[in-house]
């Protein structure tokens, strides 16, 4: 095969994630004509990660968490958008780490990209961790903006798998906001560094739609 045809083939397989809807609004309920694709958390990502090492000075390789952003989500072609509780986090990152490995292996020169997934299943790295807080606090920074639109109503959430987890149950107690549920959850379980607590907390007593408030208005 050509390297060329290689190229091609290989963008046009990654292309779906632009038509995936991330599962978790559908989880929601989020009512919204247009609902968030992977491809544009990845871009979420990945610009959350240049203003927190922007505004925050960590000295840490930039482009290679850039990378690991991009590459992990590829996952999603193969095992889809696997929501929290659907299986262990265990259980995913082994089927995510096959599924990546499978698709690079449509690259002839696979093998430095490949590094880079493996780094960031791994999670032993300064690039690793903050790559993995900036794709968690993507998610809820997102639902932060859905629920400040209007598109997420807390009475008509019925059959939401993740409201029957015990853990979220107790987090939602006196929360009126999805956004306000997750943007908790995540700060307890994935062991947020004082900056990236420190956006999260802003988010959720501030809010964040720049819109609403003038600042991008012509």
């Amino acid at each position: 095969m050509l390297k060329a045809e290689k190229v091609v083939k290989f963008y046009a397989l990654c292309n779906r994630l632009k038509n995936v809807v991330r599962s978790g609004w559908k989880v929601w309920h989020v009512k919204r004509e247009r609902l968030e694709s992977v491809a544009e958390h990845v871009y979420g990502a990945q610009m959350l990660a240049i203003a927190m090492w922007s505004e925050y000075g960590y000295d840490l390789d930039l482009a290679r968490v850039i990378m690991m952003l991009v590459i992990h989500e590829l996952e999603e072609m193969v095992i889809g958008d696997v929501i929290p509780f659907e299986v262990s986090a265990e259980e995913k990152k082994l089927r995510g780490r096959e599924a990546v490995v499978e698709l690079l292996s449509e690259l002839d020169g696979d093998a430095p990209v490949r590094k880079l997934a493996e780094e960031f299943y791994a999670q032993e790295t300064a690039e690793a961790k903050f790559a993995k807080e900036c794709d968690k606090l993507e998610a809820d920074l997102q639902c932060r903006l859905y629920d400040e639109e209007g598109c997420i109503d807390m009475s008509k959430q019925e059959g939401n798998a993740m409201l029957a987890n015990k853990e979220v149950q107790e987090i939602a107690e006196g929360k009126r906001k999805a956004s306000e549920i997750w943007l908790e959850y995540n700060r307890r379980k994935n062991g947020y560094d004082e900056n990236f607590l420190e956006v999260s907390r802003y988010a959720e007593m501030h809010g964040m739609n720049l819109v609403s408030k003038g600042v991008l208005d012509e």
